[in-house]
């Protein structure tokens, strides 16, 4: 029979029961392995977070080298971008002085044809006649050895 303050079977009425005995220690083996296999998953837990922690802080620190590398490769574009700026410039103006100075020889290589003046330099040698050793424009060189500007300007 249950009896009502034990809740169970109380058999010749002994606390002694082998039985509730062994329900006793299975019930507290039950208990110790719960908490072992609480404590063994809050451990992971930490560890998986201190996993995190790290992995964070190495990202972290990765993401840092990655924003000052893409900076100074910004600042290294931006110079090239204004080196490319200027001599995009520089040739174009060079390329505007060769358009004239071709127009000037064909001028004067049409003059000198039609008049039989051949005393005038070829279009590669007027050219290297016209510019200094810097490449500039050289304004007190003559186009032709013997010949003054005017003299060629009016054949």
């Amino acid at each position: 029979m249950a009896s009502p303050i034990s809740g169970g079977y109380s058999g010749s009425g002994s606390e002694g029961d082998p039985q509730q005995h062994t329900m006793d220690q299975r019930k507290r083996k039950r208990m110790q392995s719960n908490r072992e296999s609480a404590r063994r998953s809050r451990m992971r837990k930490q560890q998986h977070l201190d996993s995190l922690i790290s992995q964070t802080d190495e990202l972290k620190k990765e993401n840092s080298q990655i924003s000052t590398s893409i900076g100074i490769t910004t600042e290294l574009y931006l110079n090239i971008e204004s080196e490319n700026a200027i001599l995009r410039a520089q040739m174009a103006e060079l390329s505007n002085r060769l358009h004239s100075l071709n127009d000037i020889i064909s001028y004067i290589n049409s003059v000198s044809s039609s008049t039989g003046n051949h005393h005038f330099l070829h279009a590669h040698e007027a050219q290297e006649t016209l510019f200094n050793d810097c490449g500039f424009m050289d304004p007190f060189h003559s186009l032709a050895a013997n010949q003054p500007i005017m003299d060629m300007l009016m054949y």
